[in-house]
């Protein structure tokens, strides 16, 4: 078995070892790709949150799942976490995201990197979000016009873009680009235009002690000055460092729960 394969094998059998915990198959293009899927009690329909994991590595992302896919499903949520090509349940799918940008920065350089890194994200990582987007809209537990997405660091800069390209009800972008910010204008850009063009409202947050807190600010201003609808929560300092303020999403729930259901309820339970 190869190493991709065993993995696989693993974390399918992590996931469906969790509670009400359920592990699904969706096409992107010509790929087959994974994602695990949390329900709440009941037929539904339900509203839907479409959850944009990072760039960590398999075990992270899916322990994010874990804390997050119950604590939506109490809420009446469906949570829905599409892995993308190369990443946990998807790993057989292709390369690692995070591979294929290093190999690029030890070649050619940090802004080469960066480019690659933008690429990938408005392509491929793009259209596989939005290829479970497709599977979750023909649940008949889901409520179609209540599907909102929420994402964290590379899934924030995901959940933007989709946000961009979908009527989506609401958005949730938590510390997307914070990391990368300083190195790369080119996802300053695509960010901008992405939350400029937004089809839903997006509420930006990030703890005081990330990465880099310009992404919300700067991001948040962007949309007002278009006439969209931006709300912004920067959270008291998380951890120990700048990696566990980043963390703050999956590892903190309980800080921001409140802002981010009463802002879903907001934009997504009256349509």
């Amino acid at each position: 078995m190869s190493r991709s394969s065993w993995l696989l094998a693993f974390l399918t059998a992590f996931a469906l070892a969790s509670p009400s915990a359920g592990v699904v198959t969706f096409s992107s293009g010509n790929l087959i790709l994974h994602g695990v899927l949390y329900k709440p009690a009941g037929k539904g329909p339900f509203p839907a949150i479409l959850y944009n994991h990072g760039s960590a590595p398999g075990m992270l992302s899916q322990e994010a799942f874990d804390q997050l896919g119950p604590l939506f499903a109490k809420q009446g949520w469906v949570f829905f976490a599409p892995w993308r090509r190369g990443q946990g349940l998807s790993a057989d799918a292709g390369p690692y995201i995070e591979d294929e940008i290093r190999a690029v920065w030890k070649k050619d350089g940090v802004n080469a990197a960066a480019t690659t890194m933008v690429r990938l994200l408005e392509t491929d990582h793009l259209n596989d979000q939005l290829a479970g987007l497709t599977w979750l809209r023909k649940q008949n537990f889901v409520a179609k016009k209540q599907i909102a997405v929420m994402g964290n660091s590379f899934g924030g800069i995901e959940t933007v873009l989709g946000a961009e390209k979908e009527s989506y009800c609401a958005a949730v972008d938590a510390s997307g680009g914070a990391e990368s910010w300083a190195l790369a204008p080119q996802l300053q850009s695509i960010m901008i235009r992405a939350v400029s063009n937004a089809k839903a409202p997006i509420f930006f947050f990030q703890e005081a002690n990330d990465y880099d807190l310009r992404p919300s600010s700067v991001l948040a201003d962007a949309m007002r000055k278009n006439g969209k609808v931006a709300e912004v929560k920067i959270y008291p300092a998380f951890g120990q460092d700048a990696q566990g303020g980043h963390s703050l999403t999956y590892m903190g729930s309980s800080v921001w729960a409140n802002d981010v259901f009463r802002f879903l309820a907001t934009y997504c339970k009256g349509n």
